[in-house]
């Protein structure tokens, strides 16, 4: 860099794009993990307290699924808890790793690794009835993604000046929404619903163990490519100007200086985005988690239907992700996510009156999947992707770059206890109001909630105006 040049703040989309790769492998894991897994679970603990399949089950008496989702939810719950003990720290700890490769890189490869390889022994125990292996692995695979999400998250504003993060964050969610479709369309030629459908006789195990290696093996593939083609340490000391020129264009009420304490100001504003993405995450997890078993065993249709409702909410997640950013520079990172929360109370309000259609259709008599439920989904996806977008750079915004590891884990704290919280509380609800109506309710109620405290308490800060570079200059390597 010339060093007599005065340093412009444009976005690499390309360099972005690469880091985006951290997040195709997480995305990529969590997606085979909240679509499989619930199932599994409400699966194995109908055998063990009924002594038949949770299909069985479901033919003979359907409300003995709903009294099995509290245990369900109590096992998701432990692994999320995990994570809020395990993401604040490996994020403090990054902040002050120094390596030959970076401060994040070694997190990223040994957590990628070992939950690579302890991935696929989840569906294995679960075919071989083995409560214990399963849940072990499970928590296996939780704590080592844990050691990979904060690092790979805090790369991006590593190398990133504050005022562009909101277009980056966009970047790097699509890359992990891509992910998420690719985990989605492999679900979609192997149904989890068949195997849960079938005989034990009739049972194949490559139907739910090929979902697993394969999203081990992108998800290894995705971190080398991450390692070969960013290099950290050189990155930061290249970037060190455009670090330090949006630091002062930061959309603070407050100066950030780390010799002093957090400003009143800037505390009351993390305090309050937390609060409200606490909130949101209650909503959005508790659809994340049960929709699987929400579409099976209460839609009475086939594990597919999820799979093309994911898709129909990534490729709406994915506009969200790319027009966020613009929108963002237009109305500001407040009133967008305050969009994004209405636009998504609207979608689970209209959820809320999705009932089964009772039109039979399938081998094992499967109802149609309800089409107003796509259009829901596609809202809905829309509208998250605008609220994620622009709410983790508001976080990182309000800490000086030494401190983004840490402030990434304060966002994932607050989301990590929402979905330590809300599956429990979901399957308590499920418990005694014997009715899957109640999955759309609560979240709505609490969207509903999300909403007025973001929108109340947050203030709408602008950044200062940068160069927006594009073309063939945006994408320069230099």
């Amino acid at each position: 860099m010339n060093e007599n040049r005065t340093p412009e703040l444009k976005l690499n989309y390309k360099r972005t794009a690469l880091i985006g790769f951290a997040f195709f492998g997480i995305l990529l894991l969590w997606q085979v993990y909240d679509s499989w897994c619930p199932t599994f679970l409400t699966d194995i603990f109908a055998r063990r307290m009924y002594g038949i399949s949770s299909a069985e089950l479901k033919a003979g008496d359907p409300s003995k699924i709903l009294n099995v989702q509290w245990i369900v939810g109590i096992i998701m719950a432990c692994d999320n808890l995990a994570a809020l003990i395990l993401l604040p720290i490996f994020g403090s700890l990054s902040d002050r790793t120094v390596t030959p490769i970076g401060k994040r890189m070694p997190y990223i490869l040994a957590g990628t690794m070992v939950a690579a390889i302890a991935f696929p022994f989840i569906p294995l125990f679960f075919h071989n009835n083995n409560i214990v292996g399963m849940v072990i692995m499970m928590a296996v695979v939780l704590m080592f993604m844990m050691m990979y999400r904060n690092p790979a998250v805090a790369l991006m504003p590593d190398i990133t000046p504050k005022p562009l993060r909101a277009k980056a964050n966009g970047i790097i969610n699509i890359m992990g929404y891509l992910g998420g479709a690719f985990a989605t369309v492999l679900g979609i030629f192997l149904k989890l619903s068949d195997y849960i459908n079938a005989a034990d006789a009739a049972r194949k195990i490559w139907t739910i163990e090929i979902p697993f290696i394969v999203a081990s093996v992108l998800m290894v593939i995705s971190a080398l490519v991450l390692f070969l083609t960013v290099k950290e340490n050189k990155l930061a000391e290249e970037m060190k100007e455009e670090m330090e020129l949006g630091e002062r264009l930061a959309a603070v009420e407050t100066p950030i200086d780390d010799d002093k304490p957090m400003s009143k100001a800037n505390k009351s504003m993390l305090l309050a985005i937390l609060a409200a993405e606490f909130l949101w995450f209650m909503a959005d997890n508790a659809i994340g988690t049960y929709i699987g078993n929400y579409t099976i065993y209460y839609l009475n249709s086939v594990s597919s239907a999820t799979m093309f409702l994911t898709i129909i909410g990534g490729v709406a997640s994915v506009v969200g992700f790319a027009t966020a950013g613009s929108i963002a520079d237009k109305i500001g990172r407040k009133w967008t996510i305050s969009t994004g929360l209405s636009i998504t109370v609207a979608a689970l309000i209209v959820m809320c009156f999705v009932a089964p259609t009772g039109t039979v259709t399938g081998a094992h008599g499967e109802f149609a999947f309800p089409a107003l439920l796509y259009g829901v989904w596609a809202i809905k996806g829309f509208g998250m992707a605008l609220v994620h977008n622009c709410s983790f750079p508001m976080v990182v915004e309000l800490c000086s770059s030494k401190k983004i590891g840490k402030f990434t884990g304060y966002y994932y704290t607050a989301s990590m206890s929402a979905q330590t919280v809300t599956p429990v509380l979901l399957g308590l609800v499920f418990n005694m109001t014997g009715a899957w109506r109640a999955l759309p309710v609560y979240s709505t109620v609490l969207m509903i909630l999300s909403c007025a405290v973001f929108t109340l308490l947050v203030k709408n800060i602008r950044a200062a105006k940068v160069a927006n570079v594009k073309g063939l200059e945006a994408i320069d390597g230099d």
